[in-house]
């Protein structure tokens, strides 16, 4: 048996019931799907630069990501990560085959709670923003991040040419 395929299965499942909850409240909380693996680690740093690489630098170690990297908007609100050899493609794939737009990235998950605690940032936002391609084994992740709520407000950008 092929555990790590069991639990994306499993996970795949999860998020798909996630998906189809009529309400779809539910939906927004798989933001919390991945941090205790990150938490447990020696995350330091005293920006978002110093945070990001260093949760690549574990994830790549641990096997979770083959490679990551990631770039910054011009007013340090957008942040692209582009992931791959990601152990959770197969999750990906299998929801995109039933049917359902993966929104739930434990990677992108686990950078957002390690910005959230050590820099302090209030917000985060992922929202369904995932590419997925299995041809390439390679997601694109576009994801807001604030310091504060007061700051959501105050620039507008450009999702789609970032």
């Amino acid at each position: 048996m092929n555990k790590t395929s069991y639990f994306n299965q499993c996970l795949a499942r999860h998020e798909e019931l996630l998906f189809q909850e009529l309400a779809q409240a539910s939906m927004w909380k798989p933001e919390y799907v991945g941090i205790d693996y990150i938490q447990s680690k020696e995350i330091q740093g005293n920006t978002v630069e110093e945070v990001v690489d260093n949760c690549i630098k574990e994830m790549k170690a641990d096997g979770l990501v083959k490679d990551a990297s990631y770039k910054q908007g011009p007013e340090g609100i957008l942040l692209k990560l582009v992931v791959r050899g990601c152990m959770h493609m197969e999750k990906e794939v299998m929801l995109k085959k039933n049917g359902v737009k993966p929104y739930c990235c434990p990677i992108t998950n686990m950078i957002f709670d390690r910005i959230l605690e050590l820099l302090g940032y209030e917000i985060t936002f992922l929202g369904g923003n995932l590419e997925v391609d299995e041809e390439t084994g390679e997601c694109v992740i576009k994801c807001g991040i604030w310091e504060s709520a007061e700051k959501v407000g105050e620039t507008v950008s450009d999702w789609k040419n970032f």
